[in-house]
C-alpha cells in the first residue's frame, strides 16, 4: 500500500507543504507584499526544490527537506545581516530611486532603471495620478512599486470637506509618447497636428521628435515634457 504512487505523491505533497510553511515562517512576512530581486529568486528556488521532489523519482523527499532547511537558514542569515549592517542592504536589496524630483523627470534614473514612458504612466495611474503634471516626487521602490507625493495643487481637501459644489473631472489625454504623435487622441480633442506643433514650440522645442511626453487636459491645457524641461500652459 505504501508503494502506491498516489500514497507516495500524497506524502511528498504534505511534507513539502509543511516544509515550505516552516520556511516562510522563518523568513520575513513582508516578502509576499514587497518582493525584492533577492526574494524573487528565493521564491523560484523554493518552488523548484519542491517540484523536483514531486516529479523526479530519483530525488527523495528527505533530500528536498534538507535543501529547504538549508536554503531557509541561508535566507534567515541574509535577512539578519541586512537588518544589522546597513551597508549590505544596497547590495542585497537595492536602493529606491527618485524618478521625479520637484516635478521634473530625472531622465538619467529613467534610463538606468530601464523604465519607458508607458510603464511609468501605467504605474502612476495605479496611484491615482493620471498625469505627470500632478507629481511632485515619485520614488521607484526596490519591489518595483512607485511611491508618489502629489503636488499640493492636486492634493487639496475634497469638495465635500469644504462644502463646495461638485466640479467636473477631466481625464488627461496623451498626445505624444517618446516623440510619436498619437493621432487618434489628437482627433478626439478636436485639434490637428499643426496646432500641436505650435504648442510644442512654445516650450522651446523645435520638433515633436524631441518631446518625451505630452498630454492635454480640458481644464488645464497642454503639458509637455522634453529632455530639457517640464512645462504646462
Amino acid at each position: 500500500m505504501l508503494d502506491s504512487p498516489f500514497v507516495q505523491l500524497t506524502l511528498e505533497l504534505v511534507t513539502g507543504f509543511f516544509a515550505l510553511f516552516a520556511v516562510t515562517k522563518v523568513i520575513r512576512k513582508t516578502q509576499i507584499n514587497e518582493i525584492t530581486p533577492f526574494d524573487f529568486i528565493s521564491a523560484i528556488i523554493l518552488g523548484e526544490l519542491v517540484g523536483n521532489a514531486l516529479y523526479d523519482e530519483e530525488v527523495k523527499i528527505w533530500s528536498v527537506i534538507y535543501a529547504l532547511a538549508l536554503w531557509g537558514a541561508l535566507m534567515y542569515v541574509v535577512e539578519s545581516i541586512t537588518q544589522k549592517y546597513r551597508k549590505t542592504r544596497k547590495l542585497l536589496e537595492g536602493d529606491p530611486a527618485i524618478i521625479i524630483r520637484n516635478g521634473q523627470i530625472d531622465f538619467n534614473v529613467i534610463k538606468k532603471e530601464k523604465l519607458d514612458i508607458n510603464e511609468l504612466l501605467s504605474i502612476l495611474r495605479q496611484k491615482d495620478a493620471f498625469s505627470i503634471r500632478e507629481i511632485e516626487f515619485a520614488i521607484l521602490e526596490q519591489s518595483g512599486n512607485i511611491s508618489v507625493l502629489k503636488k499640493s495643487k492636486y492634493n487639496n481637501p475634497t469638495f465635500e470637506d469644504l462644502n463646495l459644489p461638485d466640479k467636473p473631472m477631466y481625464m488627461p489625454i496623451n498626445l505624444i509618447l517618446d516623440g510619436e504623435v498619437l493621432e487618434d487622441n489628437l482627433k478626439v480633442i478636436g485639434f490637428g497636428r499643426e496646432w500641436l506643433e505650435n504648442q510644442v514650440k512654445t516650450f522651446g522645442v523645435d520638433e515633436i521628435k524631441d518631446v518625451f511626453f505630452a498630454d492635454w487636459k480640458q481644464d488645464e491645457g497642454i503639458h509637455v515634457v522634453s529632455l530639457r524641461k517640464n512645462k504646462s500652459i
